[in-house]
């Protein structure tokens, strides 16, 4: 192809990082729907071929750009106890929704996997589980420091905590700070902790 031509393997690359990079910039500035991969392409100086090279859609760039940026930027933290572990996982996603673009990434990526049942199993496994499964280790965590009941099941727990952060996400009625981040590890904590891990 010739596009492939302006990029060759040693550029290529530079070519990705700076297409995830414009990505992450335009959608803080207009949000997902208000995002082109025209506005992309000129923004990272690469030609509209290339991205379609390497993504087969909008979303799927867009869910590229944000994992990457959350690995990066959102550790899973290893404090020795899981209510802090808990806490400080979910002030730094709540802080990164407040700060950056996230927020609205997000939004657009939940009501892409509405529509389109593809993008939905790529969204899910490409991004949620291994967030999902960053809490598990936590939890199992506290379960073998004996802090945490080992009869719970760990699903409905990491439900418990990640669902009302997309609530409020989407609805947009309270805010994600801090605060709510330790209210809401602390309910948590309170129905399925030993009573060696009640405070």
């Amino acid at each position: 192809m010739e596009e492939d031509s302006k990029y060759p393997r040693r550029r290529s690359k530079e070519a990705h990082q700076a297409i995830l990079a414009a990505t992450l910039d335009l959608v803080q500035e207009n949000g997902y729907f208000g995002l082109s991969l025209e506005a992309v392409a000129a923004r990272a100086g690469v030609g509209k071929q290339t991205i379609y090279r390497w993504w087969s859609s909008k979303a799927m760039v867009v869910l590229e750009a944000y994992a990457l940026a959350v690995a990066e930027q959102i550790p899973m933290p290893d404090t020795g106890a899981v209510e802090e572990d808990l806490f400080r996982l979910l002030d730094s996603i709540f802080t990164r929704i407040a700060t950056s673009g996230s927020g609205k990434a997000l939004a657009g990526l939940i009501a892409e996997a509405q529509a389109d049942p593809n993008f939905a199993e790529a969204f899910r496994s490409g991004f949620i589980e291994s967030r999902r499964e960053g809490v598990r280790g936590i939890l199992r965590k506290g379960i073998e420091r004996g802090e945490l009941n080992a009869e719970i099941d760990l699903e409905v727990a990491v439900d418990a905590l990640f669902g009302p952060m997309w609530y409020r996400l989407l609805m947009q009625h309270a805010p994600l700070d801090a605060s709510f981040a330790r209210q809401l590890v602390r309910q948590l904590i309170a129905g399925i902790a030993t009573g060696q891990g009640r405070k």
